[in-house]
């Protein structure tokens, strides 16, 4: 399958004309939208996002993923990267440093060819979107093989400790694995200490916690409740742990 995660938004033309490229190339390929909403321009915050979701998906998933606000520098280069089995294809900019950092295997392509024709500001539709259909029906990737290590950004921290992501309930995932965390750990955010609790109805209603989501992530909300309301939180507001 190819899965689809981007900051383009649920409006406007963008997803659509990706999905259109990939159904005309890869027409026997099944397409999931994961993430249309990621943080906007921000690959490093995407990045931990989705390191957050990859884990759900079999082997040989091809995930489109395009946070690019460097689009037509000629500077960034155009990637595909195999990591635990799976594939990314992207923009080298960080969108896929940490699923590298935490892969035990790991390839990386610096992708060489180009289509006939390409805009200078929609690579998701006309450079992205043919190569995942290209990995997805069986082609190599074309480009040249590298080691990953040359590409990966070492100074990352291994967790983010900010908002990485507002869903419509107005909860707050953070770039905080949970696994890394104790249910006796306080998050602070906004000069707010935020206790754990197991999930939504463990806690009175109104009341906020935190709670390891469905993904692995500490997410901060309010039980039947905004939290990002309330908290008047953005992507990257800083979480503390205590």
């Amino acid at each position: 399958m190819i899965v689809l995660f981007s900051d383009f938004g649920v409006a406007g033309p963008y997803v659509g004309q990706m999905k259109a490229v990939l159904a005309r190339l890869a027409p026997a390929v099944p397409v999931i939208d994961l993430f249309s909403d990621a943080p906007r321009c921000n690959p490093k915050t995407a990045a931990f996002l989705l390191a957050a979701y990859v884990t759900e998906f079999p082997p040989d998933t091809v995930f489109l993923a395009v946070v690019d606000p460097g689009v037509g520098d000629k500077r960034r280069r155009a990637c595909i990267v195999r990591a635990d089995g799976r594939w990314y294809v992207g923009p080298d900019n960080g969108l896929f440093n940490v699923v590298a950092m935490r892969a035990h295997s790991l390839k990386w392509w610096d992708v060489v060819w180009r289509p006939a024709q390409i805009s200078n500001s929609f690579h998701g539709r006309d450079l992205f979107a043919p190569l995942a259909a290209r990995i997805a029906t069986g082609e190599e990737p074309p480009g040249n093989l590298i080691s990953g290590e040359e590409r990966v950004i070492a100074d990352w921290p291994e967790e983010l400790p900010e908002v990485a992501y507002i869903d419509h309930f107005g909860n707050a995932m953070s770039g905080l694995r949970a696994s890394c965390l104790s249910p006796h750990s306080k998050l602070i955010v906004k000069s707010k200490s935020v206790g754990y609790a197991r999930t939504f109805s463990s806690v009175p209603e109104g009341k906020l916690f935190w709670y390891e989501n469905a993904n692995g992530l500490a997410e901060i909300a309010v039980n039947k409740g905004h939290a990002g309301n309330l908290l008047d939180l953005d992507i990257g507001t800083p979480v503390e742990v205590l």
